[in-house]
């Protein structure tokens, strides 16, 4: 499926968000980086997609980026944009987030971005990713988030559930792909109990942030 929409991804992203999702990545990007010497951190974005938190990363001035993905196409695109920019290339990385091929305490900080709910477990991912994590390291992950307040919950519900498909038919001629995606935001965790997750995954101290009118939620879980 997501092989399928690469050529209008970040255009779809851009509509589904309200054009706020690149100033939520650039934050990812800054919690990533909070008390560390930035040239010399690690960092890896786990379901990159096109590369737009790897790039953020790599433009920051953090010399060892690497975005991994299980779509080669979605990569390929990566690798383009990436290819417009000056300074030391992202390595791109095809690969599986539920067995990351790198070995133990290999990067500073894990970043991922709407991708922890496309995954089969949740609980797995977290764990994976931890186990990449050097001592004091930290994932950032920005992600859907169920929204609470009943009226608000109802505007997204028919925003998503209509809007979203129908846009994205038109723009990506894949309709099926942009019900798919809104479908899984709502049946994500919400943020309180994601944050337990990553307490259940081994991390050990968890904070979040709620975006977008309670719609997104930034986690930042320290693996010590």
């Amino acid at each position: 499926m997501f092989d399928r929409i690469v050529p209008r991804y970040d255009l779809m992203n851009r509509v589904m968000t309200g054009g706020r999702d690149g100033a939520w990545r650039r934050l990812a990007v800054r919690e990533a980086l909070r008390g560390r010497k930035v040239p010399a951190a690690r960092v890896l974005d786990v379901a990159t997609g096109t590369g737009d938190i790897a790039i953020a990363l790599r433009d920051a001035g953090v010399k060892t980026v690497v975005g991994l993905d299980f779509s080669e196409a979605m990569l390929r695109e990566a690798a383009r944009k990436d290819g417009f920019a000056s300074g030391v290339p992202v390595t791109w990385v095809e690969g599986d987030a539920m067995a990351l091929p790198f070995a133990d305490a290999s990067f500073d900080a894990v970043t991922v971005g709407f991708g922890l709910r496309n995954m089969p477990s949740y609980p797995g991912a977290l764990r994976e990713m931890g186990r990449v994590l050097a001592p004091g390291g930290v994932l950032v992950c920005l992600e859907s988030t169920p929204v609470t307040a009943p009226v608000l919950r109802w505007a997204f519900a028919w925003y998503f559930s209509r809007i979203v498909p129908l846009v994205g038919g038109l723009l990506s001629g894949d309709p099926d792909a942009y019900a798919y995606l809104p479908a899984s935001a709502a049946a994500f965790p919400d943020a309180e109990s994601l944050g337990g997750m990553m307490l259940g995954a081994g991390f050990t101290r968890v904070r979040y942030l709620l975006l977008g009118m309670g719609t997104v939620a930034l986690h930042v879980a320290t693996r010590d």
